[in-house]
């Protein structure tokens, strides 16, 4: 079993989320509901935040992990 750094975790959650993102909106295009469409944008907007939330956290401890090693 190997053990991941917290950068490798905080991308691997944000290539989950990433999924989501795109399940959210292949459900978006196949929808003729506007509430339905409304719900999934709400979604859609939660979900992206989740992702640049990530990546910024990976992009922290890269860099923390990069000064650690000099």
């Amino acid at each position: 079993m190997s053990e991941d750094s917290p950068a490798e975790d905080a991308l691997t959650r944000a290539e989950q989320l990433l999924s989501r993102l795109e399940s959210a909106r292949e459900r978006l295009e196949s929808t003729q509901d506007p509430e339905a469409a409304i719900d999934v944008l709400t979604e859609l907007a939660e979900i992206a935040k989740q992702v640049e939330a990530e990546l910024e956290r990976a992009r922290r401890q890269a860099e923390a992990g990069g000064r650690a090693d000099a």
